[in-house]
């Protein structure tokens, strides 16, 4: 494999899998809102907030950690305003005394916030003006959860950059990647650079997965398919995800490792390969490099995509932990190549209709077909070239169906948008 396409994945890996406390559009809300006080240096007094449809989805429904299950878009701006240190970036909201989060809900009482949305060509945009004493500060964020491109206090840009130019990693080089080099790349990297971020991985996803496991959070799907189904090594694996969505949905305040912009597709990546590792009794570097390819397959996927779309991301999460799975029991190229079609043939357009409890029932059937696209595999059986969307050779299938995701889906993603909205 080339020394340059290593790099580029372990690059890919370290930007990706971040540390975040709470859904990850609330607290890129709740990140925006606390630089843009810090450059005001003060409290403001009137805010006003400019974001695209799917921050107002993915914001609306979801409760924002540390606030006393407070949700939308006005508790996240507010969190991050009154409690916000925007140094912890996706940690934002980590740390929060009760003072403060008595005094957020004074906050919204009192302080005039305004939620518009905005036409951009950006699909993930969100624009935060702080006011007081006839100053003002103005943040940007666009595409990505930590991605500031704009920053201007008063009358002085204190930031401009460009958004393509100064990314970590260009898309053109994500979109140039295969399964077959995330295999290869599996297989054969040195594991010492890599390793540190995966086992803080394994321990985050667990340990939000036992808290969901076992406390009442959401509509507790974790515990009911345990309930349902105990002692069952697929369903064991959907439930420890589906605990981690429903603590997580919830406002647990634990941290969850990201991927793809996402925890639930972090979470959605990593604990059925882990579940099943520990069953197997692997050892810890094949359960790492287990991982390595479940998130990267769960990347490649996503980045066809783009950040936020109408189709859930765990579908392409669900087919990243399958491809895991079967390189825990000795996968080759081809056996991955076949789970991950099975998988995206038998629950691609999953709708995303913004964060929530139901997340977590999605994550249990995204999972669900990616284990059985491996045990499909297992036993000989496959989908082929011209079942539905399915074309022949696994890239190509990949392409069809992120462009139903980021094409097709496009008139969906406004109607999902719009039903929502008009609800109360």
């Amino acid at each position: 494999m080339r020394k340059n396409v290593h790099e580029i994945y372990t690059k890919i890996l370290k930007e990706e899998l971040l540390d975040a406390t709470g859904c990850t559009e609330p607290i890129a809300l709740a990140l925006a809102s606390a630089k843009a006080k810090k450059v005001l240096e003060d409290i403001p007094d009137q805010i006003k907030v400019f974001v695209s449809d799917n921050i107002i989805k993915n914001a609306k429904s979801v409760i924002v950690p540390n606030t006393k299950d407070l949700k939308g878009i006005k508790a996240s701006v507010a969190a991050g305003i009154i409690a916000g240190d925007s140094d912890q970036i996706l940690g934002v909201i980590s740390t929060v005394s009760n003072a403060k989060i008595d005094a957020i809900h004074a906050y919204l009482k009192t302080v005039n916030i305004t939620v518009e949305p905005i036409q951009s060509e950006y699909i993930f945009d969100i624009q935060i003006e702080v006011y007081k004493n006839n100053h003002c500060a103005k943040v940007r964020m666009i595409n990505h959860h930590t991605n500031i491109v704009y920053i201007k206090k008063n009358d002085d840009v204190l930031l401009a950059k460009d958004y393509v130019k100064e990314k970590a990693v260009e898309d053109d080089l994500k979109k140039s990647l295969t399964v077959k080099d995330i295999v290869d790349y599996a297989n054969t990297v040195d594991l010492k650079e890599i390793k540190p971020l995966i086992l803080k991985q394994i321990s985050n996803n667990l340990a939000i997965s036992e808290e969901g496991l076992t406390h009442k959070y959401g509509a507790n799907i974790g515990k009911v398919l345990l309930k349902k189904t105990p002692n069952h090594l697929p369903t064991t694996a959907k439930a420890k995800a589906a605990a981690a969505s429903d603590a997580r949905m919830a406002g647990c305040k634990l941290p969850v490792t990201i991927v793809s912009g996402s925890g639930n597709q972090g979470i959605t990546a990593s604990l059925p390969v882990i579940t099943y590792a520990q069953a197997l009794k692997v050892s810890e570097e094949k359960l790492i490099r287990a991982l390595l390819v479940s998130n990267l397959v769960t990347i490649h996927q996503k980045t066809g995509v783009g950040p936020l779309s109408a189709y859930c991301g765990a579908v392409f999460a669900g087919a990243g932990s399958g491809a895991g799975i079967a390189y825990l029991h000795d996968g080759t190229f081809e056996d991955i190549a076949h789970t991950i079609v099975n998988a995206l043939a038998i629950v691609s357009g999953v709708i995303c209709d913004g964060a929530k409890a139901s997340c977590a029932a999605k994550i249990a059937t995204s999972v669900d077909a990616g284990i059985l696209g491996f045990q499909m595999y297992q036993e000989g059986q496959q989908f082929y070239g011209g079942d539905g969307i399915i074309a022949k050779g696994i890239e190509n299938t990949i392409h069809n169906v992120t462009r139903l995701a980021r094409e097709g889906m496009r008139i969906t993603d406004k109607e999902i948008v719009k039903i929502m909205t008009e609800m109360p």
